[in-house]
């Protein structure tokens, strides 16, 4: 188990779409990652269902992955849809280890909008 020292859960999102069946079969993946780090916040956003999060960001590769820390997005792309790419990109940005943050608006704004979603 895994814990953070931040005042805000890290946000782990996986940009995916309902029709790809490599996110079917990656979900699974993502869930069981997620139960490995319980201070952390997972969250699976179907990118059609709910566009009016992640507009207008393009989402061409699946699975693609958003980290966020404070607001501050740490990580957006798609990743290989292994465990272990997951689980070591998530504890790197945990660890505060990943490097400074993205300064993309458009990222930060869809990070905005995910870290209010219910």
């Amino acid at each position: 188990m895994h814990t953070t020292d931040r005042s805000e859960p890290l946000l782990v999102a996986c940009l995916c779409a309902a029709w790809c069946g490599s996110c079917r079969e990656y979900r699974a993946t993502f869930d069981s990652v997620a139960a490995a780090f319980p201070d952390a916040r997972f969250v699976w956003i179907d990118i059609e269902d709910e566009s009016d999060l992640v507009d207008p960001l393009e989402v061409e590769n699946f699975p693609t992955v958003l980290i966020a820390s404070r607001g501050d997005p740490l990580f957006f792309g798609p990743l290989t849809p292994h465990r272990e790419t997951l689980v070591r990109l998530v504890r790197t940005q945990a660890d505060g280890a990943g490097g400074p943050g993205l300064a993309d608006e458009d990222v930060r704004a869809v990070v905005a909008r995910i870290v209010r979603k219910p």
